[in-house]
C-alpha cells in the first residue's frame, strides 16, 4: 500500500445529506473494565445497517485501560480497530497475532468464530481510538477467520485543496483507494483532519446509510452544528449526492462512515451476530463444544 501526500481536488457534492439526528453515545465498559464510549448502540444496529457497534476509547489513566480484552469468542462479523495513540497486542485462535500501534488498523473478519485477546503493551500513557463492528452478508458468515494489521504507513492519506488531510482506511475517497474493500456492504471509512473553517466534500450513493463522530473540535453539515464526541446519522434522500462538512474556528477530527445497507435480519447475542436465533444456539454450542477458530 502506497502512501500520497498528493493534493487532490475536492469532489462535487451538489446537495449535501442533512443530519437525521445526533447522538452522544453512552458510558461503559467492556472485556476486563476498559472504559469506553459506545456511540453506535444495538437500537441504531437497523438505521445503520450494516453497522453494528462504534465504541470510543480515550484515556491516559491506566487504571481505565490496562487489563484490556482477554480471551472472548465473535462469530458473524468483522471488526475494525482503528488505534490513534496506544500499543495493542492481537492474538487469535486461528494463529494469528500483531502488535497495533499509534495511527494503525487492525480488521479481522470473524466468519464461523474465532477466540481473541486484545490486550494493551503500555502501562501509562495516552490510549485513543475506536472500534467499529461491520456485519458479514448471511451467506459470508459461515467463513474462514481472516485477519490483517495495517501499520499507519499502509493506510492511503491525501490532502485536498481546502487543507481536509484525510486517511482512507476502506473504500474509496476522491478517488483513492482505502485500505480494504467489501463487496457485500462496501463499506467507506475515513478519518478527516480539518484545519479552522476547512470543507471536506464526499459522494456517496443515496441508498447507502452513512453517520460521522467528530472527535476533536466541531464541525457544520447542512447548517447543522455537530460538536465535539457527537455522532450525526446523516439523513437519506435521493435528490441528495453526498455530504459536506465544514470545521469550525478550532478545526475538527471526525470519522466518516458510510455502507451498503444488506437489509438482511440481525439476530444478536453478545459476541455472536447471525440472521435467526437458531444460528444463536448453534453458535453458543459451538462455542461451548471448542468448534471456534484454529
Amino acid at each position: 500500500m502506497t502512501t500520497t501526500t498528493e493534493t487532490m481536488r475536492p469532489d462535487t457534492v451538489n446537495r449535501s445529506r442533512e443530519v437525521e439526528r445526533l447522538v452522544a453515545g453512552q458510558a461503559t465498559s467492556d472485556g476486563a473494565g476498559v472504559k469506553l464510549t459506545r456511540v453506535l448502540t444495538q437500537p441504531l444496529q437497523r438505521r445503520l445497517d450494516p453497522f453494528l457497534m462504534l465504541d470510543a476509547f480515550r484515556s491516559d489513566d491506566p487504571d481505565d485501560y490496562i487489563a484490556g480484552f482477554p480471551d472472548h469468542p465473535h462469530r458473524g462479523f468483522e471488526t475494525v480497530t482503528y488505534m490513534i495513540a496506544g500499543r495493542m497486542r492481537h492474538r487469535d485462535s486461528a494463529g494469528h497475532e500483531g502488535l497495533l500501534q499509534n495511527g494503525g488498523v487492525q480488521w479481522m473478519t470473524a466468519g464461523r468464530g474465532v477466540i481473541h485477546s486484545e490486550l494493551p503493551e503500555q502501562e501509562d500513557g495516552l490510549m485513543e481510538g475506536f472500534q467499529l463492528w461491520l456485519n458479514l452478508p448471511a451467506g459470508d458468515k459461515m467463513r474462514d477467520p481472516w485477519y490483517r494489521d495495517f501499520s499507519a504507513a499502509d493506510l492511503p492519506v491525501f490532502s485536498t485543496d481546502d487543507g481536509a488531510a484525510v486517511t482512507v482506511i476502506a473504500g474509496t475517497s476522491h478517488g483513492v483507494a482505502g485500505a480494504v474493500s467489501r463487496e457485500g456492504t462496501q463499506p467507506l471509512y475515513l478519518d478527516l483532519q480539518l484545519p479552522a473553517g476547512g470543507r471536506f466534500a464526499q459522494r456517496l450513493p443515496a441508498e447507502h446509510n452513512a453517520f460521522l463522530y467528530v472527535y476533536r473540535g466541531a464541525v457544520t453539515v447542512a447548517g447543522r452544528e455537530v460538536g465535539e464526541r457527537r455522532m450525526a446519522v446523516l439523513a437519506n434522500a435521493a435528490d441528495r449526492d453526498g455530504v459536506a462538512v465544514e470545521a469550525g474556528a478550532e478545526g475538527a477530527r471526525l470519522l466518516l462512515i458510510a455502507g451498503r445497507p444488506l437489509n438482511e435480519p440481525i439476530a444478536q447475542y453478545g459476541p455472536f451476530v447471525m440472521n435467526t436465533e437458531q444460528q444463536i444456539y448453534e453458535a453458543l454450542a459451538d462455542f461451548r463444544d471448542g468448534r471456534f477458530g484454529g
